[in-house]
């Protein structure tokens, strides 16, 4: 063995002793530790509700290896916080989605499960719990205000999580997403229902299923998939909003 390999193999030998083993190739290599990284920051935080009527039956959802389903946290209706996945790791709670230019939710975002049967409102208990994780969150990851979503939002053709009894107005106020109150501001001539939607993040190969996600998320209802003119005001008013988070955060 040449004085170069051995010297790394001590090398290896002493970080060996202070570090755990990290994730290596397949192929023989020498583990050479740097110092020179940080850890994957997460950039979204996506809620959704677990359609359980217990906590005992989401835990037992969320952690069964055949359903291959899982969240970061899921946040009880009793305000009790339970942590299932290291925020380093990547859960399985997003699926096939979309987020502007994101097509991998999974890995760039925390997911959030609240104990609720998608029937009924959410407690005040959980919903203080939830606002405090997400101001611990957003604290030590810088997450934009405007990347906080719901499930629905993200997989507009197949889900409808979190409820229309969630309360996102109340979240907002808290800094955790978009709200805009009904705003009497007159649209552009060159306003576009589809792009606009689109530069909110929404995924528009199917520009029906994104308007009733838009809805959804901020008027509880997705029974039409048209906009009328206070809606298209309101979609103005989040992308304005949006933008102007953009330039100060």
């Amino acid at each position: 063995m040449n004085t170069r390999i051995v010297t790394i193999v001590v090398i290896a030998l002493l970080f060996a002793g202070c570090v755990s083993q990290p994730q290596r190739a397949e192929v023989p290599t020498y583990w050479v530790a740097s110092k020179n990284f940080d850890q994957r920051r997460p950039n979204f935080v996506i809620i959704h509700h677990t359609g359980s009527d217990t906590i005992e039956q989401a835990i037992r959802t969320l952690t069964d290896p055949v359903r291959e389903v899982s969240a970061h946290y899921l946040v009880g209706r009793d305000g009790i916080i339970y942590q299932l996945v290291d925020e380093r790791a990547r859960a399985w709670h997003a699926g096939k989605s979309q987020w502007g230019s994101d097509t991998d939710l999974n890995s760039s975002s925390l997911g959030i499960e609240l104990d609720n049967n998608g029937r009924e409102p959410f407690s005040d208990a959980q919903i203080t719990a939830l606002i405090a994780l997400l101001d611990d969150i957003k604290r030590r990851y810088d997450i934009p205000t405007s990347n906080f979503l719901g499930h629905s939002d993200i997989a507009p053709e197949r889900k409808i999580d979190p409820s229309r009894y969630f309360p996102w107005k109340r979240l907002s106020e808290r800094g955790f997403g978009l709200w805009c109150d009904s705003s009497p501001v007159e649209l552009p001539s060159s306003f576009d229902t589809a792009e606009a939607l689109q530069a909110l993040g929404y995924d528009v190969s199917n520009t029906e299923a994104a308007i009733r996600a838009f809805k959804f998320h901020f008027a509880g209802d997705d029974s039409s998939s048209q906009l009328d003119d206070d809606e298209r005001r309101l979609l103005y008013c989040l992308l304005r909003r949006k933008e102007n988070l953009q330039k100060a955060e």
